[in-house]
């Protein structure tokens, strides 16, 4: 026997009515099309944010560890007074710049060849390599340089005829450890901004005499500078929150994120309030390289 399967009159006018109105109205399709990742993005990041910024200002009872919800500022009293994290904070600055300088030196000359000197097949395979790294697991790679950088270790037994030995584990080990973690991040939109430079610019540059040099400082580095900028974006953050390599290869080494790790069970409210520390200072990075033209380049 034949089943009737089709929608009943009412409900296919229904839908027909519904169709209508969204084709009427554009601006309803937009809103209900961003309304769900919207609300992921106001509820799940910045409502982690609002509460991980609201939690700041409560304490901890001395007694039974219990969180006092009594608002106060002496957490944040705590972080800008104490000299230990105002240590902490500097160091992990310095270890992000570094970070991001070692970075771009190491990236440009490698997406320079990928972008303007490689071959098609071969600039393919490249940006597979470049990408290969991502696809492993981080730890593996953290406890990869942990061997590489140990007493006796890899780098010790490759150094030895030119007298090189490792840095050991410390400061020096984790800026060489999240350089190498983040570098994917700045060749990518380094690579992609000199592969968008148009060749006729060079071209003139050669024509109007200019050498390798003066093309590099007057025509290639001003208009890939946005692209090294929003690499550094990636590479700056993801430094300063980093705290699982600084533990691996960073010996006694403390950074904003160990620090917040080690605060995170005894004293919460504290650890909160060390978090916004990285968190201005992102703010003010982007604040800060937003004219370069490199948020447009992300």
């Amino acid at each position: 026997m034949a089943t009737d399967v089709a929608a009943p009159p009412v409900r296919r006018g229904v839908v027909r009515r519904a169709a209508a109105v969204l084709h009427r109205h554009a601006g309803l399709r937009l809103t209900l099309l961003l309304a769900a990742p919207m609300a992921w993005l106001v509820l799940a990041y910045l409502g982690s944010l609002a509460v991980l910024f609201l939690s700041a200002f409560w304490t901890v009872d001395d007694f039974t560890y219990n969180i006092v919800r009594v608002w106060n500022t002496a957490n944040f009293s705590t972080v800008f007074t104490e000299p230990v994290y105002r240590t902490i904070a500097l160091r992990t600055l310095g270890i992000a710049a570094a970070v991001t300088v070692v970075d771009a030196v190491v990236a440009f000359p490698m997406a320079f060849y990928m972008a303007r000197i490689a071959r098609p097949r071969t600039r393919k395979l490249l940006v597979v390599a470049v990408l290969t790294p991502l696809w492993a697991s981080y730890l593996v790679k953290a406890y990869a340089w942990r061997v590489i950088l140990s007493q006796g270790g890899v780098l010790d037994w490759l150094g030895k005829p030119v007298g090189i030995s490792s840095p050991g584990y410390g400061t020096a080990a984790v800026v060489i450890v999240l350089a190498y973690l983040w570098l994917p991040y700045m060749i990518l939109p380094i690579y992609a901004g000199l592969e968008n430079l148009p060749a006729n610019l060079l071209d003139a540059s050669a024509d109007l005499g200019a050498g390798a040099g003066r093309t590099f400082r007057s025509v290639v580095l001003p208009l890939v500078l946005p692209s090294v900028f929003a690499g550094s974006v990636f590479t700056f953050s993801l430094s300063l929150g980093d705290y699982i390599a600084v533990q691996i290869v960073g010996g006694k080494t403390q950074m904003l994120g160990t620090a917040i790790a080690d605060n995170v069970t005894l004293d919460l409210p504290l650890a909160a309030a060390l978090s916004c520390v990285p968190v201005a200072m992102i703010i003010g990075y982007l604040l800060a390289v937003r004219r370069t033209g490199a948020l447009d380049s992300l």
